[in-house]
């Protein structure tokens, strides 16, 4: 626990407004930037124009472009090939994980004669990557992903031979990730339910990973503790909104910090194949999910390593959750375990089937979910284990 290396991270600005300090920070690398956004969500708020004269004042040119979808390897060097030769000093990113991801992949190849199917794990010669990267700004308008501290950029092919894989490396972790609570307020309640779970996912799985420590569970735990207050009011829009916001938007760039440091576990090894296999998006993949898996790494844990110590932090997290001590180890879990499938159907999270899942798909579901996240899944689950997990969400 106390032997531990921690990777580079980006400088970050964290507060309402925070979006003001953006148009100075891209002044201090140069004039020419490349905005990568969304496709509507942010572009149809004040916030936008707002930034826009900003930029205008500061004499910044700047040029534009919108992803629609969860970026594919082939939209990436699409756009590579098109702003190549805008010579951009800063590449800015706004946006969700989809936008994220993609403005990250592509300050990473801007300045690299080469397809970013030549760097993608798993895909391709998998050659080293030497960069140099353009330097990257992050700015997420949804809290959920955490792509903003991390150094992947995750790219998708959906279909019968899809993939889901990381192009990933240290220089491309942004040179800053301004978290602006604010910008949380375009999100539809959809948005903000499935973001919300996967920031708990990633928030539970890298506690409980194989590889976690004494820091990154610190970090972890004050990220689960903002989750427990506000994911549920933030959905309901109960309360102090803003209050919400700022939780959320906390909790989701620690889970972007602490995956980056210790790695994940089941729910995002099974992400990976379901969301390239099926138009299912990452945030409703882990919502629908963390319940069964959490169940799944428990029981698997009691049967074969009773002296797991995951065990013991699951024990933990049902205590931070529920808020309430446990006469029983049992007790707690059962409880634990409640609550998540509550908050699943709270959040109105669909099943897999609705996406076109059926049984007899669950093999190819199976063997392909064994990448690098499920090495840190605090037990190795048997391919029985794994197809229960999915047969409890179909």
């Amino acid at each position: 626990m106390f032997n531990f290396s921690i990777a580079r991270l980006p400088r970050v600005e964290f507060g309402s407004g925070g979006l003001k300090k953006v148009p100075d920070i891209i002044a201090g690398y140069g004039s020419r930037t490349l905005l990568v956004t969304g496709a509507q969500s942010f572009i149809n708020t004040g916030h936008w124009q707002f930034f826009i004269d900003q930029l205008h004042q500061r004499s910044i040119s700047w040029q534009h472009c919108k992803i629609a979808e969860e970026p594919s390897p082939l939209l990436v060097d699409r756009l590579v090939k098109t702003y190549r030769n805008g010579e951009f000093d800063v590449v800015v990113g706004i946006g969700g994980g989809s936008a994220l991801d993609a403005a990250k992949a592509i300050a990473g190849l801007l300045k690299v004669q080469r397809t970013v199917m030549d760097f993608l794990e798993g895909v391709g010669p998998e050659l080293p990557y030497e960069g140099p990267a353009v330097p990257f700004i992050a700015v997420p308008t949804t809290a959920g992903t955490g792509s903003e501290a991390t150094k992947n950029a995750v790219l998708s092919v959906q279909g019968e031979s899809g993939f889901k894989k990381s192009f990933r490396h240290e220089k491309l972790v942004a040179e800053y990730a301004i978290v602006d609570p604010d910008l949380l307020t375009s999100c539809p309640q959809r948005v903000i339910a499935a973001n919300g779970m996967d920031a708990l996912t990633q928030l539970l799985e890298s506690f409980v990973s194989t590889k976690s420590n004494v820091l990154t569970d610190a970090l972890a735990i004050s990220g689960l503790h903002a989750v427990r207050d506000a994911l549920i009011p933030l959905f309901q829009k109960s309360g102090n909104i803003q209050e919400h916001q700022e939780r959320m938007a906390y909790a989701a760039l620690l889970s972007g910090i602490t995956l980056a440091q210790v790695g994940l576990g089941s729910v995002h090894g099974l992400a990976s194949p379901l969301g390239a296999f099926y138009p299912i998006p990452h945030g409703v993949v882990c919502g629908t999910l963390v319940a069964s898996a959490t169940r799944m790494n428990i029981h698997s844990m009691l049967m074969r390593e009773p002296n797991n110590k995951a065990l013991v932090k699951y024990l933990q997290v049902a205590e931070i959750f529920c808020q309430k001590r446990f006469t029983s180890s049992q007790e707690a879990f059962d409880a634990l375990i409640n609550l998540l499938f509550e908050w699943t159907n709270e959040l109105l999270l669909p099943r897999l089937s609705f996406f076109g899942l059926q049984e007899g798909a669950l093999d190819k579901i199976i063997a392909n979910c064994r990448g690098s996240s499920m090495k840190t899944n605090p037990i190795v689950l048997s391919d029985s284990e794994i197809r229960q997990i999915l047969l409890d969400r179909l």
